[in-house]
């Protein structure tokens, strides 16, 4: 409570003084207690119910406690005050043709949203207490946008991450008091004249963080939490229709609800989703629930509405169109305040499934109103513990998705969150889990549309309980005491979600640990709603939920579950492929898992997007930020905000293409003769609204072929024989067939000529470097020495020049200009790559650094030099080894020159204590001076490793060489290309083969897995770096090249399996490998 006038505070009569001390470090109640004030009889004036002050009377040997009683927002009995029921999402229009426009401009509804006055104070004890009464003046108060987030909008101690820490003293249900930010909003608005004969009002708050209080016309409203939650209020008694009114809304950074909201995301607040004032007609709908439930046979449908009225007596207009608006059922019922109900039966209707999203439109009416639902005829069941749709089983290939955007955080913009879903679409994704809480409503809109499976999260997460020790769970999930709590979030999730066909299951939350609480919610929601599955990770033993659900269980483990006899519930990966940086790696490895094993549902990759905010250094240089970048914000989680498929601004990432060919829904499995295998991997829809073009790619040659004709009626989830016709009699070595899938011209819910699919096979293997060597006469090279070097120059005018004091190949030059020597670092020996974002959460950067795989040098022993009629032989004996350790790897390199190349033959013997378990190349390492171009036969166009390619084609393949790294938003290793067979270092595009126009090129013959990268950067220089900004102060001039025998995998060790075995480059070997140079 809080009196009118500010607390003063006066000498007293013993002249001694009463001194209030601030405390950040004290979060408890403030009690005043004193005997030698004066009295005084003025009553204290009736103050806001959670804003305490102390009085200026007094009263001798009595003590004053403040606040009076617990503020609502740590007050665990309190969730809501005043909030009406929660309801389905509906607005409601005067007539059926603006129901049926779907614009909600034209409903009985104003936004309030917009440009409000603002005050931000350090806790709700300070600042602007009575700023909702009558006569406050907000003059000067500063503007803020609404929806919004305050940090983002340069107010208050700016964003916070943290992954699981709290980021406050833990002490449930309480929160710190003198550490609690409290924005204040002042907005004014007059209702508009077509909403002025209505008989109920109500304010509307689609999302606030993390809790509030509101005032209307200086009169109490109510309070409410839980942030991603709507909340509604009846302001009918405060509202005034023929003049302005003043809307005062009180937020709070922090509540006892901040302990159930710990996701893995900025911490953020403010009214970040849009306020409503909607006027409801005398007579009106309450609520609405419509269940379109094909039966166990998948043949008829029926259609049940549900629907609660205000007023008893009154009838309700039903009305089913299908897409092209035509009236399939329609009809009148009575209803009344508890809750009609009537059923209608529909002969074999469209089926709603994510492939084929078909939607009839329901109109409801009752007086002079009217609703519409899209209405979408589905079944979600287990059958012999398998889950299926509509009687059929489906496989998830999905993504988590928080609500996310680079400049506002969870206030998204319509236009962004279309941009999502489409995005998804395009990139073969059939499944979203909301992590972790319910989304902005529109996103359930455009999935219905657009065809998603939707796994609906309950806001409710407490991982930061598990750091503070004890049992994490007794704090709130198993603790009687937050029992209303956890049920509310279910509730408020179903009652407004439970109409979407596209949800087809519901989710407790995320890594709240497990207690009975859960199984509270679990009821609550079979109460509502008996026809989805409830999904919840925690409950590790499937007790109450009706899935096995896990989070980065490595493949082969996940195999055992799907192995295991009797199982008679399905499981799901609800967090897999953790794609963070660059990654994921081996992502066709699970999805392979997914298809074989039918207890196996799929899986939702983490993450989406990135969640990097959009920030700017001192300098006035704009990045991304994360974790550690908005100081003070002390705990912090750095980087690992950054774990998306796509980029901050939600633009795709090599990740995604990776995921995305993975979940293909045709793949090619194998070629026989003129034969071609092919899966169809959709769940409902043949092949019938696909056709197939093949075409062969070679070295520099590509052949574009015929149609191949797909054959008729090919059932999901089977196999199918393509036959190849017109093939040249003779194919060129390394030529490969790939296959293109595109939508054909009666494909009805994708564009005509969209590719969904692409395969290759390789036919011809491809040249050695033994048949490469012969396929010309090489003769001896020119050869002089000079300073301490020997130079040879083959015929194309190209000279090698060798440093005869430590055995290195330091110089390349060409007779047109023989004095300008390009090599700018001598050849090396390499083992190390920049740190990855999985490599250092995983076991092998750890390694690498621990090991000094990063400190390796090149420390030569002998050299021998042998002249033949046909060529010069250097050898070079050499050890490479880091400093203090005594691992190494005893190297003899052969250095063969001809005149028409230089090949290079390494024999390489890793050993010695504590020599690293792998390393994460093994390859050639130097830097060029006068590259701009690089063109490469092998993948492309996009980097790959040997566990991130299938995604990059096989072909010729040429891009400018700064364009080649890929900046990531925290700077790693990147831009490796693999199974390359060549590749030019050159100066332009489409030029001769000779210098200048090709500076360099190398070969690699028929060896698997070569790779090479070309970037203005130096290892150390991207391993220092921990933002793109930084990064490009280091830019060299020339650039850093690669080429690689061997590649370690990247896996997805920040957070899950570390790089596969059969990806790892170990070190338990010996290692013979050879590459020609021209």
């Amino acid at each position: 409570m809080s009196s009118p006038d500010k607390p003063e505070f006066s000498p007293s009569l013993d002249g001694t003084s009463l001194v209030i001390r601030q405390d950040t470090g004290i979060h408890m109640d403030l009690h005043v207690t004193s005997s030698s004030l004066n009295p005084t009889s003025e009553p204290s004036s009736p103050i806001s119910p959670d804003v305490p002050s102390i009085s200026n009377s007094y009263t001798l040997n009595e003590t004053e406690t403040h606040p009076k009683r617990i503020p609502d927002w740590s007050n665990l009995k309190v969730i809501h005050r005043n909030t009406l029921p929660p309801r389905s999402h509906f607005h409601i229009y005067n007539s059926e043709e603006d129901a049926l426009s779907g614009d909600v401009s034209r409903s009985r509804a104003a936004l309030l949203s917009g440009t409000w006055g603002f005050e931000l104070s350090p806790g709700p004890f300070k600042g602007s207490r009575e700023f909702y009464k009558p006569d406050f003046d907000h003059m000067e108060w500063k503007l803020i946008k609404v929806p919004g987030m305050w940090q983002l909008q340069e107010f208050g101690k700016g964003p916070q991450y943290t992954n699981v820490n709290f980021p406050f003293p833990v002490n449930p249900p309480n929160v710190p008091y003198d550490d609690n930010e409290c924005g204040r909003y002042i907005t004014r608005f007059d209702v508009p004249d077509t909403l002025k004969d209505g008989d109920q009002w109500r304010l509307r708050f689609e999302g606030v963080d993390a809790a509030f209080t509101v005032w209307l016309n200086g009169k109490d409203v109510g309070y409410s939490q839980g942030s991603r939650n709507p909340s509604e209020f009846d302001v009918t008694p405060l509202l005034k229709l023929n003049s302005e009114n003043t809307l005062c809304v009180e937020v709070y950074q922090r509540c006892d609800g901040s302990y159930i909201e710990d996701q893995d995301q900025w911490w953020l607040s403010g009214i970040f989703r849009d306020v409503w004032l909607h006027s409801f007609t005398s007579v009106h709908f309450e609520d609405f629930h419509v269940l379109a439930t094909p039966d166990e046979d998948n043949r008829d449908a029926t259609l049940s509405i549900r629907v609660k009225l205000n007023k008893s007596g009154e009838t309700i207009n039903s009305k089913l169109l299908d897409k092209e608006g035509n009236v399939v059922v329609s009809e009148s019922h009575p209803g009344n305040p508890k809750e009609s109900r009537h059923d209608f039966r529909l002969r074999d209707p469209k089926r709603w499934t994510a492939e084929t999203p078909y939607l009839y439109t329901l109109v409801l009416s009752v007086g002079s109103i009217y609703a519409t639902q899209k209405v979408g005829f589905r079944r979600a069941e287990l059958i012999d513990g398998v889950f299926c749709v509509n009687g059929k089983p489906i496989k998830i290939r999905g993504v988590n998705r928080h609500e996310h955007n680079a400049l506002s955080g969870r206030t998204v913009p319509y236009a962004d969150l279309r941009w999502d879903l489409q995005a998804m679409k395009s990139f073969n994704i059939n499944a979203i889990r909301t992590s972790h809480y319910i989304n902005d409503h529109r996103l359930y809109d455009l999935a219905d549309e657009m065809g998603f499976w939707v796994l609906d999260e309950a806001d409710l997460e407490c991982h930061g309980f598990g750091e503070v020790g004890g049992d994490p769970a007794s704090f709130a999930s198993d603790n009687p005491e937050w029992r209303e709590a956890y049920v509310d979030r279910a509730v408020q999730m179903v009652m407004r979600d439970k109409n979407h066909p596209s949800i087809i299951m519901w989710s407790l939350g995320n890594e709240a640990f497990y207690g009975k609480n859960h199984q509270a919610m679990y009821d609550a929601i079979k109460e509502i709603d008996t026809t989805r599955l409830i999904h919840y990770e925690g409950d590790q033993e499937a007790r109450t939920a009706d899935i096995f659900s896990r989070m980065y269980t490595p493949v082969h483990e996940m195999i055992k579950y799907a192995k295991e006899d009797g199982w008679k519930k399905p499981f799901v990966m609800c967090e897999f492929a953790h794609a963070m940086g660059n990654g994921p790696g081996a992502v066709q490895e699970y999805v392979e898992a997914f298809y074989k094993y039918p207890r196996l549902m799929g899986g939702f990759v983490w993450e989406w997007a990135n969640h990097g905010l959009l920030t700017k250094t001192k300098d006035g240089e704009k990045y991304f930020g994360y974790g550690g970048d908005f100081q003070p914000d002390e705990p912090n989680d750095g980087n690992f905000v950054m774990d998306g498929l796509c980029s901050s601004q939600h633009w795709p990432g090599p990740g995604l293409n990776e995921y995305s060919k993975a979940i293909e829904p045709v793949q090619v499995l194998r070629v026989k003769g003129n034969e071609v295998t092919i899966i169809n991997r959709y769940d409902f829809q043949t092949l019938d609204h696909l056709k197939c073009y093949w075409g062969l790619v070679s070295d520099r040659q590509q052949m574009i072929g015929n149609e191949i004709i797909i054959p008729e009626g090919v059932k999901p989830h089977t196999e199918a024989t393509l036959l190849l016709g017109g093939f040249p009699k003779t194919l060129a070595a390394g030529t490969w067939l790939q296959l293109d899938f595109m939508a054909n011209e009666k494909s009805e819910w994708m564009n005509p000529g969209r590719i969904v699919a692409r395969g290759e096979v390789s036919l011809v293997p491809p040249h050695s470097l033994s048949l490469l060597k012969t396929l010309s006469s090489p003769s001896r090279p020119h050869i002089h020495r000079k300073d301490g070097m020997l130079y040879a120059r083959i015929s194309k005018g190209t000279t090698f020049g060798f440093d005869l004091g430590n055995g290195t190949l330091s110089s390349l030059t060409h007779a047109s200009d023989p004095h300008r020597n390009l090599i700018t670092v001598p050849f090396a020996l390499d083992f190390y790559r920049a740190l990855t974002d999985n490599d250092r959460g995983g076991p092998d950067g750890k390694e690498w650094i621990e090991k000094r795989v990063h400190q390796t040098r090149n420390h030569f022993s002998e050299i021998k030099i042998s002249e033949t009629h046909s060529s010069c032989i250097i050898t070079v004996k050499s050890r490479v080894a880091p400093p203090v350790l005594a691992w190494g790897v005893d190297t003899v390199t052969t250095y063969t020159i001809t005149s028409e190349f230089c090949s290079i033959h390494i024999h390489a013997k890793p050993h010695g204590s504590l020599l690293p378990s792998t390393f994460a190349r093994f390859g050639l390492s130097f830097a060029l001076r006068d590259i701009r171009i690089v063109e490469w036969f092998g993948r492309g166009p996009g980097e790959s490793y040997a566990d991130k390619k299938r995604a990059q084609m096989v072909n010729t393949w040429g891009q400018a060489a700064d364009a080649l790294f890929y900046n990531y938003e925290f700077p790693q290793d990147s831009g490796n290309r693999t199974d390359v067979r060549w590749a030019e270092l050159r100066t332009r595009w489409g030029g001769e083969d000779a210098f200048p126009d090709r500076l360099l090129r190398a070969r690699f013959g028929d060896h698997d897995g070569a790779s090479f990268s070309v970037m203005q950067y130096d290892t150390r220089d991207v391993d220092q770096a921990r933002h793109p900004y930084e990064l490009f102060k280091k830019k060299r001039d020339d650039h850093v090249v690669r080429l690689d025998w061997y590649h370690h995998g990247l896996g997805t060790g920040s957070c899950g399996p570390p790089t596969l075995p059969e990806y790892q480059l170990k070190t338990d070997r010996e290692f013979d490998v050879e590459l020609l140079l021209d």
